[in-house]
């Protein structure tokens, strides 16, 4: 990483403007109570940060703001089961094609 360049687990405002639209409501919890909710943006940050680092889901420090590892795991299957990741993979595709940048022809 270069000196004054994010993360690649921290997501920038253009990547969030795709993916927010696809994320499913927030479910109510009866009766209000339990936690304070981590905000998706982070939870996706967390999210990221797993992979980019390696580190487990477990081990996903508390400190970088991105909520628990279980909290990350949690929200990485809710999404997935509502479709975001598909969702996304299929905008994402679309503007390469619009932008003519998809080359499928064989080497």
């Amino acid at each position: 990483m270069r000196r004054g360049e994010q993360p690649p687990w921290i997501v920038s405002d253009r990547l969030w403007e795709r993916v927010e639209p696809l994320l499913p409501a927030p479910r109510r919890r009866p009766g209000g109570r339990g936690r304070p909710r981590v905000a998706d943006r982070k939870v996706l940050c967390g999210i990221l940060f797993v992979p980019h680092t390696g580190v487990q889901w477990e081990f996903l420090p508390q400190e970088l703001g991105f909520g628990s590892g279980m909290t990350c795991w949690r929200r990485l299957a809710e999404w997935n089961d509502a479709g975001v990741w598909r969702g996304l993979h299929e905008l994402l595709l679309g503007e390469l094609r619009g932008a003519g940048a998809l080359d499928f022809r064989g080497r």
